[in-house]
């Protein structure tokens, strides 16, 4: 059995011989040069518009913390640290994890468009993304003025557009 191979059945090799696990090795490097590009995306921005980072992360790590009974320890000043860096890197599973799931539904043989699959991975990352920070009650998209939206969706795109050229490449 070759190399990422998952086993017998649904999930066999796909096309040119690649398994479940080597699609979602796959998917996972797809969604980490995705979420080099949001934030590329996302920094032009700051540093075009003159805006601060958005605290939303930290605050969503804040209110899990608060829910799991968990402390997040220090001073004020290396809490905040913390909170600002496992903000960060909330955003970066998330990403990855998304693109997991993309390669997932790629070793099931499911393939699309560019356009429409540049447009479900948006969608995917905008609720990955966004919907614990609304479930939290952290953030309303409802509230959200049409420069907030842009300031959100626009990276979002970016990210899924390079998730679905980079697992398009991979299946040439």
């Amino acid at each position: 059995m070759p190399v990422g191979t998952f086993g017998t059945g649904p999930f066999d090799e796909g096309r040119r011989g690649i398994g479940t696990w080597g699609w979602v090795l796959r998917g996972a490097a797809a969604g980490a040069a995705g979420t080099t590009a949001l934030n590329a995306v996302t920094y032009l921005d700051m540093a075009a518009r003159g805006r601060g980072a958005s605290s939303t992360p930290e605050q969503t790590v804040e209110k899990l913390a608060e829910k799991a009974h968990v402390e997040i320890p220090g001073d004020e000043q290396t809490r905040q640290n913390r909170l600002q860096g496992l903000g960060t890197m909330t955003g970066m599973v998330a990403g990855v994890g998304v693109g997991v799931l993309v390669g997932l539904v790629r070793s099931l043989g499911l393939r699309s468009q560019p356009v429409v699959g540049t447009a479900l991975i948006t969608g995917g990352v905008l609720v990955a993304a966004n919907g614990p920070m609304a479930v939290l009650g952290i953030s309303d998209p409802r509230t959200w003025s049409a420069t907030d939206w842009v300031s959100d969706v626009v990276p979002h795109v970016a990210y899924a557009a390079v998730v679905k050229t980079t697992m398009d490449a991979f299946d040439r």
